[in-house]
């Protein structure tokens, strides 16, 4: 991240609009579960027209803009940059997919969003990131109240050791995806590194889609319904949201709210799937809320 938008985000004036937009895209993603239950076909063909479909409303937005769009890529390496998220996001989405059909929701859920684990510890160890111990504190508290929220540490013996470190390299994979993200909004505009990123996560998850599962399309409008609004709703507006936001915010403290997903997904399922909130996961969601706030400070 640049030094201005590193001066930017340390003040807190001024970062309250990224922050709306952070939590909103946040909230947006955290209905892609509903989504991906409802969809009519595989996970792997629901991760690609999650991306494919989310092209025409970026592209859309891309146009309008025209000149405004921010800087252009001049070098070949500047577009091998733009296209790294993408790589990335399609393999976080692959394996989290994936890692839903080999273990238990709960743990796929759990493991996967242990994403802010891996921003803290990359950035650490290969940016020289500066993180606070009240950091640390909100860290280990909002990831806290994601267990709980998933039931508490004895949720995890009900799944697979195999699919648990698919959800685990989701982790891993998405992690990356947020870090490169930062790294890009210091040269590129939001638009135009959604483009990229999403049309080349497009071109990944294609073949894996196609030679995993074979059949692609939804066979109903209902079906088709539900991968336009994963598309338009949890990518084009919440990964868009969270691109913007990470011009302004440190990418360490992007990943962690994002923890807001399992707490918007319990809402949502218990909103249109009618599965109940029980006491310990109404716990678990203050508790996330909790340790972000706490983070926040630090």
């Amino acid at each position: 991240m640049s030094q201005a938008a590193s001066t930017v985000a340390e003040t807190p004036a001024s970062n309250r609009f990224p922050l709306a937009a952070l939590i909103l895209g946040g909230a947006a993603i955290g209905g892609s579960p509903i989504f991906v239950r409802l969809s009519e076909v595989g996970p792997m063909a629901t991760a690609f027209w999650r991306v494919a479909l989310a092209l025409i409303p970026i592209f859309i937005f891309s146009l309008a803009k025209g000149k405004d769009a921010g800087s252009k890529p001049e070098k070949l390496s500047d577009y091998a940059l733009l296209v790294v998220p993408g790589v990335l996001l399609a393999m976080d989405l692959a394996a989290w997919h994936l890692s839903i059909t080999m273990t238990s929701v709960a743990n796929a859920t759990l493991l996967a969003n242990l994403a802010p684990v891996f921003v803290t510890v990359i950035g650490l160890l290969f940016f020289g990131a500066v993180v606070t111990r009240v950091f640390v504190l909100g860290l280990v508290l909002a990831l806290s109240g994601v267990v709980v929220l998933k039931g508490g540490p004895a949720a995890l013996g009900n799944g697979d050791l195999s699919g648990d470190g698919v959800a685990v390299i989701a982790a891993v994979f998405y992690a990356g995806y947020i870090l490169a993200i930062g790294k890009l909004r210091s040269r590129f505009d939001t638009v135009r590194i959604m483009l990229w990123s999403t049309a080349s996560a497009a071109v990944c998850i294609f073949p894996i889609g196609f030679f995993y599962e074979g059949h692609m399309l939804p066979p109903t409008a209902y079906g088709w319904a539900i991968v336009f609004g994963l598309a338009f709703v949890s990518h084009a507006g919440g990964q868009v949201a969270i691109a913007y936001a990470l011009a302004y915010l440190p990418a360490a403290f992007s990943s962690l709210t994002l923890l807001l997903q399992p707490v918007v997904a319990a809402i949502l399922a218990w909103v249109l799937l009618s599965e109940p909130i029980g006491p310990m996961q109404a716990v678990g969601g203050a508790v996330v809320l909790a340790g972000i706030l706490v983070a926040r400070r630090g």
